[in-house]
Order: structure tokens, then sequence, then C-alpha cells
């Protein structure tokens, strides 16, 4: 299952998606995570539905490849919807009553509704990441943060740091599972046992992990000292981010998502 995650790993390819500028696809996917909030209810997801596999299909990147990294978070998604299902009360009878726990249909209609809204929320980040490599999500978030720059925030440095970590997550993930497998050969069990008795069991995978962790970094800081890395200050880029029509399309059809997602709660409130 560790494997399955896919936020950080990037697919190289030459599709329309990919040719985007990294810069619109950053605030197109924020913008997109903004509009899984505005719409409020599920007819309205249609047309987010639509826009998301019309951007999968667009993209080239294989519906399984979504679902792989879905399944890592298939029990968040239920215990999302378990807690919404007991803790969301209504105005009609309960249909379900056993001592404290109490189940009404806006509790099962709100349980449905954000364990979409995860989905949908975790299949929009994957697939800026997806198609944008790590320089261009470095270049893109820089440029966006630049205005900062005059109040003394550090741009590159947030950039840098901010893409690093992202990028790290599947070779975290790799280290993580090239672990579990040696700590098993060894004989420890990680599938038997209650949820507390599995945490425990995962303890000893903690320290080679940090160990391996900051080994990982001692080396990225030492071959960026060995390239004369000084920070972002009179540094110059191979490619220059330049918009085109595509970027315009793109921007134009998510403006278009919020317009209709914005009309939704009026037509379906």
């Amino acid at each position: 299952m560790i494997k399955d995650i896919t936020i950080g790993q990037y697919v190289p390819g030459n599709s329309f998606v990919h040719k985007l500028d990294p810069r619109v696809k950053i605030l197109i996917s924020l913008i997109y995570i903004v509009d899984l909030f505005i719409v409020n209810s599920f007819k309205g997801y249609i047309f987010i539905v639509l826009f998301t596999i019309i951007s999968i299909l667009i993209s080239k990147i294989q519906f399984s490849y979504i679902y792989k990294g879905l399944k890592p978070i298939f029990i968040l998604v239920v215990i999302t919807a378990v807690l919404n299902i007991f803790m969301t009360t209504g105005t009609n009878p309960p249909l379900f009553k056993w001592k404290f726990l109490v189940v009404y249909k806006e509790g099962l209609v709100m349980a449905g509704f954000m364990a979409v809204r995860l989905v949908f929320l975790i299949i929009g980040t994957s697939l800026l990441t997806l198609t944008t490599s790590p320089i261009e999500l470095t270049d893109a978030i820089e440029k966006l943060l630049s205005p900062m720059k005059k109040i003394g925030v550090p741009a590159h440095e947030l950039a840098m740091m901010m893409t690093i970590a992202l990028r790290f997550i599947p070779t975290l993930m790799d280290e993580t599972d090239k672990i579990m497998k040696a700590q098993m050969a060894r004989g420890a069990d990680f599938q038997s046992g209650n949820i507390i008795q599995r945490a425990k069991n995962l303890i000893p995978i903690l320290v080679p992990l940090f160990i391996s962790s900051f080994r990982r970094a001692d080396e990225l800081a030492m071959a960026m000292e060995a390239r004369c890395y000084t920070g972002g200050e009179g540094r110059t880029r191979m490619k220059q981010l330049k918009l085109t029509n595509k970027d315009f399309v793109a921007s134009v059809c998510t403006f278009a998502l919020v317009c209709v997602s914005i009309l939704s709660r009026m037509w379906w409130h």
C-alpha cells in the first residue's frame, strides 16, 4: 500500500496538461480546491466530475494510476464518513438508534458528501504533481511568491523547501517499504493484532527511517554545496516560464467551472 502513494511523483509526458505553465496549474489547483467547498449538493458535483475526468483524459494519466493513489486514503475516507454519520443531527426521526449511537438521514448525506469531497481533493492535488516536474514547481512557486519579497519573504527558499518536501514523499515511502520488508525478513509481524498492536509494531521502523532521512538530507546539502548553491539571488533558469494560448484556454475553462458551481448553489440549494 505504501507504494500506491502517488502524491509527489511525476509522470513525464507531452500532453496538453503537461505543457501548461506551472504557475497556471498551481492556481487552477487552488481554485479547484476552493470550488470543492463552493458546491453544496451532489448535483453540483456533476460539473466537477466532468471537469476532473476531462482533465485526466487530456493529461493522458491512466485512471488505474489515479485509483492507485486513492487506495492509501481509503481508511481516512471511511473514518471521515463514519464520524459524519454519527455526529450529524437532523430534524427528521432517526433511521437507527442504539444506546448513544443515532443515525439520521442528514448524517448519511453528509457522510457521502464529505467522502466525495475528500476523494476529489486528493485527485486534484495528485494531478498537479503527476504532470509537473519538481523543477517547474519550484520555479512556479517562487514566481508566485516573488511579490512578497518586498516585505522580506524568502520566496526562493520557501519554494525550494516546499518542492524538496513534496519530492521526498515517494522517496521516503519507498524507503519505508524497504525497511518493513527487511524487518519482516527478520521475523517482524506488521499484520496481526489490533490497531494499537499494529501501531506498536511500527515503532522499530521509525528509528532507521529517521536515520535514513537525515542521511539523505545531509547528502542533498553536500551535493548543493558542491554545485556552489548559495540561494536564489542572481540565479538564472534554463527554461523561462511563459504564458501561451493553452494557459488562457485552461484558465477560461476553470473560470467557467467556478461560475457554474456558484450557479448550482442557487439552482440546487
